[in-house]
């Protein structure tokens, strides 16, 4: 029996690969990989359906297959009708005994006198049916498998695999119409900023950057804010996760209605409800008139929903109802209101851990991660911190009258600093080294080691604390970061980077700052050399699971050695 909590886990897992920036074949094969990692199963396969029906993509654990190569290997082609006519889960305990399968039993599904397991479930998205997904496995002796759990855990995988199969397609279009645009006379203003068969990069006002991680949500924002669907944000603190939320409002056709929002932290779960919901005149000491909540001030328009984790489990039920129904009533007050509300939530929390634990509903997490959408920290974007710095220089100059301007010098150092607090950080370095500039001219030296965040938060990346980081002395030298209580754990920087950082003093202000430029699967081979390549000791050091270990290193094909 599987352990408890693990359908959350397997979710929160896949919906990262989602919405990582991947062509769908390889998005798609990584989603039968994660499943490998979780459920108990001898394959796994998803199949994409073109519009005649016939079966378009089939990605498997290994290897995506082109429309070309078929299914049928894969997934007999009666199979695939069966689930997508029928449109419920398939479950056979025994291949062997279905005629479904008789086609195809010399093949994968043979497996001597040993009974298989077959289960289907279809892929669906606005209640159109785009595919297949099934697994397989060999049963143990007279041992049943809780088919049950599975159809259940693989019916909420496979609704997740139809959004992002629909985003895709909707996202294909939309480029090859701007393609064709660029062979007409009249847009060649176009063709020149886009090259052919490429997806041109959508521009939304005051979001600076070219990295490819930004690039993708820019272009998922896009296509989103043309729809009505509830949009999850999430991402670390200071990603910009409001911005986007307002640039989302601004791009769909709400954009003349009211946009609201509420930062649900903020406020005790009493004030919570009248401030979201409104009041009626004495429903409480205090209310001294009626007052209108913000579903009511945003109906027609959207709602933002910040911290959407941190509400009470009690709240949560009541916040439900009105998500599910459109309804709601006031504080003390009988009558039952119609609200037409988009609603965009944001959270950096782990919302999936927080199902397992009991403090968030799976039905409130259902509803409201409709379209997740993960920002990117700006530590996985450094080649855009030169531009929102000098974007964020640009408007402190607007408000202070002042000219200053950073030398490539300064930018080089900037560009080198971890931010833990991401954007928000970055935004506060710039504005404090610009207020303390000695001339108009910000050079590397005005960012000083002992007294610059931006600086400190480096030397916070490279100390790894589970190796047993002195953070009473990082505390006496003013480099907590206290904007990042958890700040994330990065395993790989070098002796020397680490040496060359604790250097920087008073008396030498514009040290070199070397910022690890290892790959993840530098830092899992490092930490498992450490180890001794023992996963479970190679977890505590990267702050992992053990199984989040065993899952990297198959994804990263990295054999284990046995010493």
């Amino acid at each position: 029996m599987r352990q408890a909590g693990i359908p959350f886990s397997g979710i929160y897992e896949i919906s990262k690969v989602l919405t990582a920036p991947a062509r769908l074949e390889i998005t798609l094969a990584n989603v039968v990989n994660v499943l490998s990692s979780f459920l108990q199963i001898r394959h796994g396969a998803i199949v994409v359906l073109a519009a005649e029906g016939q079966p378009e993509i089939t990605a498997t654990a290994d290897i995506p297959r082109p429309s070309q190569s078929g299914a049928r290997s894969v997934v007999p082609k009666a199979v695939i009708d069966h689930i997508v006519t029928t449109g419920v889960p398939f479950v056979i305990q025994d291949v062997g005994k279905s005629e479904l399968f008789q086609a195809e039993l010399r093949t994968p599904w043979s497996s001597g006198t040993v009974p298989i397991t077959f289960i289907g479930v279809p892929v669906k998205a606005e209640n159109k049916i785009l595919g297949t997904l099934s697994i397989d496995r060999v049963r143990n002796g007279t041992t049943i498998f809780p088919s049950d759990e599975d159809v259940c855990f693989l019916t909420m995988v496979a609704n997740l695999v139809g959004r992002t199969i629909q985003l895709h397609r909707s996202l294909s279009q939309k480029g090859q119409r701007l393609i064709e645009e660029q062979h007409r006379p009249e847009k060649s203003l176009i063709a020149e900023r886009s090259a052919p068969g490429r997806h041109p990069h959508v521009k939304i006002d005051g979001i600076v950057g070219e990295s490819p991680a930004l690039k993708q949500v820019v272009e998922t924002v896009s296509v989103v804010a043309r729809t009505n669907s509830t949009v999850l944000l999430r991402g670390e603190s200071g990603t910009g996760k409001e911005f986007f939320a307002q640039a989302i409002h601004e791009l769909s056709p709400r954009r003349k209605k009211p946009f609201v929002k509420l930062n649900c932290a903020a406020l005790p779960e009493g004030v919570l409800e009248s401030e979201l919901f409104g009041h009626e005149k004495g429903a409480f000491t205090g209310a001294i008139a009626q007052r209108a909540g913000r579903f009511e001030l945003a109906n027609g328009g959207t709602l933002l929903l910040d911290e959407i984790g941190e509400i009470s489990p009690a709240f949560q039920a009541k916040l439900l109802r009105v998500l599910q129904e459109g309804e709601l009533e006031r504080v003390g007050g009988t009558k039952t209101l119609a609200v037409d509300v988009r609603l965009i939530c944001a959270t950096n929390k782990n919302l999936e851990m927080a199902v397992a634990n009991g403090e968030f509903r799976a039905d409130l997490y259902y509803r409201i991660s409709v379209v997740p959408i993960v920002l990117p920290p700006l530590r996985e974007r450094p080649g855009d911190i030169p531009r929102l710095a000098k974007v964020l220089l640009n408007r402190f100059n607007k408000e202070n009258e002042s000219e200053l301007t950073f030398t490539p010098s300064a930018l080089d150092v900037i560009s080198q600093c971890y931010f833990p607090g991401n954007v928000r950080e970055l935004e506060n370095c710039v504005r404090r080294t610009a207020t303390l500039a000695r001339s108009s001219t910000i050079v590397s030296s005005d960012f000083a080691c002992k007294n610059s965040q931006c600086l400190s938060s480096l030397l916070w990346k490279g100390v790894d604390r589970s190796h047993g980081g002195n953070t009473d002395e990082l505390a006496q030298n003013n480099v907590m970061p206290a904007a990042s209580p958890r700040p994330t754990r990065y395993i790989g920087a070098s002796q020397d980077d680490v040496s060359s950082v604790k250097a920087c003093d008073s008396n030498n202000p514009g040290c070199p700052a070397m910022r690890s430029r290892l790959t993840e699967r530098d830092r899992l081979i490092d930490a498992m050399e450490k180890a001794g390549w023992v996963q479970a000791k190679a977890a505590r050091i990267l702050g992992l699971t053990a199984r989040q270990v065993g899952y990297a290193l198959r994804r990263h094909r990295i054999e284990v050695k046995k010493l």
